[in-house]
């Protein structure tokens, strides 16, 4: 894994061991940042499932103001902070080791721009995550709420039940992001 472009490029990323977590695939990770590039210039970008940290790492190689990134794993916390450190990206993230319900309840007071859920696939931290979002009044009129997932029909059916609307859906091999907007 590595930062594909803008000031941190080609720096290598250390990853996780073990079978919990499921890195976004390389490919999967330009897709979206093409399909994002001129959305993430001085914007203020969460991964709030982030494993590696290497989505919102990424985000701020390519100029976003800030990017909050949280893993409930300490772990993974600790693997964010290697990573920051490595691509020199720490004056601008800010890190959590806390449950993603912490962080949006206690942790964020402004709007977010750009916010990428990637939670373990047979969670629903997704929908939980979408309606705290909503209920705390994160997102200003242009932001983009992006979902990694492999089960889009189950996303898909649960995001009908609140006040979003989807964007845009796009497959990966058997990854899909779901692109959101507030209504």
């Amino acid at each position: 894994m590595r930062i594909i472009s803008g000031k941190a490029r080609g720096t290598k990323l250390y990853t996780l061991e073990g079978e919990k977590t499921r890195p976004t695939l390389d490919r999967v990770k330009e897709s979206l940042f093409n399909i994002i590039q001129n959305e993430i210039q001085d914007k203020v970008f969460l991964d709030l499932f982030s494993g590696s940290g290497a989505i919102g790492l990424e985000a701020l190689s390519r100029g976003a103001k800030k990017a909050i990134l949280c893993d409930k794993s300490r772990k993974a916390y600790e693997i964010i902070i290697k990573n920051a450190e490595k691509t020199h990206l720490t004056d601008n993230a800010e890190i959590y080791n806390l449950d993603f319900k912490d962080v949006l309840q206690n942790k964020i007071n402004q709007e977010l721009d750009i916010i990428y859920l990637d939670p373990p696939y047979e969670s629903d931290f997704v929908i939980e995550a979408v309606n705290l979002i909503l209920e705390k009044n994160l997102l200003n009129d242009n932001s983009i709420i992006i979902i990694e997932t492999d089960n889009k029909g189950k996303i898909i059916e649960q995001l009908k039940k609140i006040k979003c609307k989807i964007e845009d859906i796009r497959k990966y091999g058997r990854a899909y992001l779901i692109f959101l907007k507030k209504i």
